[in-house]
């Protein structure tokens, strides 16, 4: 059986890029998937390629009533919610200095509310059905810093201590809480902070013992590990897939 048979799986930020990689590994490991992303365009889409019971929803993360009504639609359609993916992410890279207010707003309301109200949400449901998994989308620039990426450092770094919070929070519950932290991965994101500039792109891939960018398929294939019973007695763990570039 398939490590994650008819778990239904609310993926936030699965439209594109991780979180679409994300999705398609729950599906292929048998899992429901709720492909939840701000554009109801990609997340049908994405849904439509999945197959299967797959459904696309449009989610506005940072706003809570948005957040609300997806998780009453997933409760009314399949009556349980197995286990929540965090993914849904914004970054802009630029020195502290030159980042404005907006910027502050706009990756602390994504990176960290959009967290805090997924969570909120869904954690009351996981905890009275007796079960479930959180699976947060972490970075290692909120392990140990990233020039660039200052705020956005600050609201993954929450996310972070939020995660093991949690953990032991709903541990008596029988809900685990986990974080996978990716290093730099090869994805629009990527490109979009770093300005798509080549030199800087060898540079790191260079500093990277493994001498290449994460796939999204790298950090898909450790959520769906710490989504699965495989990982039933690992919680408040933080876990880097980042090629060996930071070590704990």
């Amino acid at each position: 059986m398939a490590r994650l048979q008819d778990k239904i799986t609310i993926v936030t930020g699965a439209g594109q890029g991780i979180g679409r990689a994300i999705a398609e590994k729950i599906a292929a490991e048998g899992g429901v998937v709720v492909v939840s992303d701000r554009n109801e365009e990609t997340a049908q889409r994405t849904a439509a390629a999945l197959g299967g019971s797959a459904i696309g929803i449009r989610t506005d993360v940072t706003d809570r009533a948005s957040v609300e009504t997806m998780v009453a639609q997933v409760r009314d359609q399949h009556g349980r919610i197995d286990v929540l993916i965090n993914n849904a992410g914004w970054d802009k890279g630029q020195p502290f200095l030159e980042s404005s207010l907006d910027d502050w707003d706009r990756a602390i309301q994504v990176n960290l509310y959009g967290v805090l109200h997924t969570c909120h949400t869904v954690l009351p449901v996981m905890s009275d059905q007796g079960g479930g998994v959180v699976v947060n989308i972490g970075s290692d620039a909120g392990r140990v810093g990233s020039s660039g990426e200052a705020v956005y450092s600050a609201a993954k770094g929450g996310v972070i201590a939020f995660t093991k919070t949690i953990a032991r929070e709903m541990a008596r519950y029988g809900v685990r809480a986990n974080c996978v932290s990716p290093g730099p991965a090869d994805t629009a994101l990527f490109d979009t902070v770093t300005g798509g500039n080549p030199k800087f792109r060898e540079a790191l891939i260079k500093a990277i013992p493994l001498r290449r960018l994460a796939q999204p398929a790298d950090l898909a294939n450790a959520v769906a590990f710490l989504a699965s019973d495989e990982a039933a007695y690992i919680t408040g763990q933080t876990l880097s897939v980042s090629g060996g570039m930071t070590m704990s």
